[in-house]
């Protein structure tokens, strides 16, 4: 209970900001970076964190860890997939921010991966989000249902471009 205190916590704080913001146009992405950071347990746990943070894009990181490997000494799959996930959730996060206290729900709906090669020591994964109705959406003042493409590239430690994932979400946005 004391992680869903905090985090609940973590989002009103946060919303508070945003809603202090919402009159100057221009969002705060560093204020929704540190929240987006640390508000899912899971993501935490396998120290996953955002690094960075604009509108539509975001990189998520993945530390060097023997956690986080698999029984060849290579970085797990899981870990790559959720490296790519939180990169682009991140970027979703960017791109909806003028109406990010209008979402009610994000889902993903389908993914798919391309490992390319093994992965070794940091992740990092840069993550993007596009859709049709997107900017419309953002502008406007109704309630919208917003059918998502989320696209995220890993690199290893080397540079080495390790996997592509590609997400497809739903969105639901509440009239402002």
């Amino acid at each position: 209970m004391v992680a869903e205190d905090g985090a609940a916590r973590g989002i009103a704080a946060a919303q508070a900001r945003l809603v202090e913001l919402a009159g100057s146009g221009t969002p705060d992405y560093e204020q929704i970076r540190r929240t987006v950071d640390t508000l899912v347990p899971f993501v935490n746990l396998a120290g996953v964190r955002i690094t960075e943070l604009a509108a539509g894009r975001a990189v998520a990181e993945v530390p060097a860890s023997g956690d986080m490997l698999n029984h060849l000494g290579t970085v797990h799959a899981g870990v790559l997939f959720l490296a790519a996930e939180v990169a682009c959730a991140g970027a979703f996060s960017g791109a909806i921010a003028p109406r990010i206290l209008h979402v009610r729900t994000f889902v993903l709906r389908d993914t798919r991966a391309t490992f390319l090669r093994a992965a070794h020591g940091r992740i990092r994964a840069h993550g993007t989000i596009s859709g049709p109705a997107l900017a419309d959406a953002v502008r406007g003042k109704g309630d919208a249902q917003l059918d998502l493409s989320g696209k995220a590239l890993l690199q290893d430690d080397n540079g080495a471009l390790v996997a592509k994932v590609d997400f497809d979400y739903f969105c639901l946005l509440a009239a402002a």
